[in-house]
């Protein structure tokens, strides 16, 4: 069977990733590619980099051209989604790489964006690992709603969350990482200009005031069973893709602090995870090895002297972090094989 999806937004730098993908999944074909102000132009003039759909015109994003689809992508900003998924219909499987419905509490979404809240839909990161040791891939299978996390997050859950589960961290994390420009979306600003960024790198969204703040608290808090706090303090780094995050929590009472018994718990959680690697030894993530896999590349190290895991995960922001991630969930709704049309492999050099 031939699954049609829709991608809203397919002029910004997540609705070109995920087109991008979908045109090597074998089992989905591309319906409508919506736009808002870009509306009426051709996608070639956005992506050019995707040959194949260059001819095909953006048309508006509404509910009448994206109802019809199997499948719906949203990559919209935040506060776009909710309107325009509450007019879809139930059967249709709608993604939404936006914010609007990954917080379980409205409150947290109110002080962080500013506005109401549009519900709380399944949570797309199917390798969080909750308290219980089940993951979050089980409320994927067969959803008709899903939340795709944002870039940070996905990284930070994914590096912290073993730790948390098996009961090794005390529950107060400290987040340093730095984004690529394509994170902060396609519309022009004077920061993220070439001969702002280049040779330069810049801390933003300082002192617990990032958006992505309270998502990584949730994750962390569903696999250790209790509230876990994060002092997160994301940079921008000259380069267009890829997040490395560099993540530490103290060693719990009572937990072992021999490097090799703390690191265990990292290889086995991900033993079997197609998607997310924890290095051998010694060796390091870096972002260049993630440039359009669908991977998150990780490294664990305990500071003795401390008493702190360090834990260190790279991942390319729009695929893994976005646009892949959105498709590893659609595949598991969708029931299809859940590494179907990812890539695993990054570019290199």
């Amino acid at each position: 069977m031939v699954i049609r999806a829709a991608v809203a937004g397919a002029s910004g730098y997540a609705g070109g990733e995920l087109l991008r993908l979908l045109l090597g999944h074998p089992d989905i074909e591309i319906g409508a590619l919506t736009a808002a102000s870009s509306a009426g132009s051709l996608l070639g003039d956005h992506q050019p980099h995707l040959p194949q759909l260059a001819d095909r015109v953006l048309v508006p994003t509404d509910a009448e051209q994206l109802a019809g689809h199997d499948l719906v992508f949203l990559a919209l900003p935040h506060g776009a989604s909710g309107p325009i998924a509450a007019e879809l219909p139930p059967d249709v499987v709608v993604v939404d790489c936006g914010a609007d419905h990954r917080l379980s509490d409205p409150l947290a979404w109110k002080e962080f964006y500013g506005s109401d809240h549009a519900g709380t839909w399944p949570y797309g990161l199917p390798e969080l690992v909750r308290a219980d040791g089940s993951t979050q891939r089980e409320t994927l299978a067969g959803a008709r709603r899903v939340a795709v996390p944002g870039c940070y997050p996905t990284a930070v859950s994914l590096a912290l969350a073993p730790g948390f589960a098996a009961g090794l961290l005390e529950p107060d994390v400290v987040v340093v990482a730095a984004s690529g420009t394509s994170g902060a979306g396609r519309a022009v600003k004077a920061n993220l200009l070439g001969s702002e960024v280049m040779g330069s790198m810049s801390p933003y969204g300082v002192g617990g005031v990032h958006r992505h703040t309270p998502e990584m608290e949730q994750n962390l808090g569903l696999a250790a069973g209790a509230p876990v706090s994060v002092s997160f303090t994301p940079t921008l780094a000259p380069m267009a893709r890829g997040i490395i995050a560099t993540c530490t929590a103290r060693l719990a009472a009572g937990a072992p602090s021999d490097p090799a018994a703390v690191r265990a718990a990292w290889v086995e959680q991900y033993a079997d995870e197609p998607f997310v690697h924890v290095l051998p030894e010694g060796r390091w993530p870096r972002t260049a090895d993630t440039l359009g896999a669908n991977t998150v590349l990780l490294q664990v190290a305990v500071d003795a002297r401390t008493g702190r895991v360090v834990v260190v995960a790279c991942e390319d922001n729009l695929t893994k972090g976005t646009a892949g991630g959105a498709i590893q969930s659609a595949n598991l709704a969708l029931d299809l094989a859940e590494a179907r049309g990812l890539p695993v492999s990054g570019l290199a050099p």
